[in-house]
């Protein structure tokens, strides 16, 4: 079936493709569906991926999945966290976004306690709308836990995937394999739980 992803970034929706690909879905990017972004005015992943799925959903007509994810880290009191894609401004690059993290952090190297607390974890919010006036859209979380690295390491991924180390892989989340990236990441993780209960709910889409 089709579906509309409230989204045109041409990675994001890649990596969700790969995904989804066993349920049988076609993702259409709402870019080629002439979608215009929808203004992300919530204050949580929850809020502003519904605010996204619902605008793709009411400007096609399709089913519509949006993806709002991003980067906590503990030393920054949970920053850049739903501002991530647009942390160094409104038309940030991921460069730009990842020197602005870096800039910041760099900034406090000095205090030693504020040093160990580079913690950081991505967070992914997933919702499925079956139309714009959808009362109950399926929404999934998944949290992936690491630590920021000053210096970026491998050229896979995006956002801050080079400076993002998971916890248990010992490498950069830009230097994974898709595959692996996709079943242990936020991302992966929140997808993984769509698609549990994914099938009974797109049969009420027909």
């Amino acid at each position: 079936m089709d579906m509309v992803l409230a989204s045109g970034n041409q990675k994001k929706l890649r990596e969700l493709t790969e995904i989804l690909r066993p349920l049988g879905i076609r993702l259409l990017p709402q870019s080629e569906l002439g979608v215009p972004e929808a203004d992300e005015t919530g204050l949580t992943f929850v809020e502003n991926a519904i605010i996204k799925a619902r605008n793709a959903a009411a400007h096609t007509g399709l089913p519509a999945i949006s993806d709002d994810s991003g980067l906590e880290v503990d030393a920054l009191h949970g920053a850049p966290g739903i501002y991530s894609a647009r942390f160094a401004g409104p038309d940030a690059s991921d460069a730009d976004n990842n020197a602005e993290l870096v800039r910041r952090l760099r900034a406090l190297e000095s205090n030693s306690a504020a040093q160990s607390a580079f913690h950081a974890r991505y967070q992914c919010v997933i919702v499925f709308m079956r139309h714009a006036a959808d009362p109950v859209p399926v929404i999934c979380q998944g949290s992936w836990e690491g630590a920021i690295h000053l210096t970026p390491q491998g050229d896979g991924g995006f956002g801050y995937d080079p400076h993002f180390f998971a916890r248990d892989a010992q490498c950069s989340a830009a230097q994974m394999s898709a595959a692996e990236k996709h079943r242990v990441s936020h991302r992966g993780k929140a997808l993984a739980d769509f698609m549990l209960v994914a099938r009974k709910t797109l049969q009420t889409t027909n």
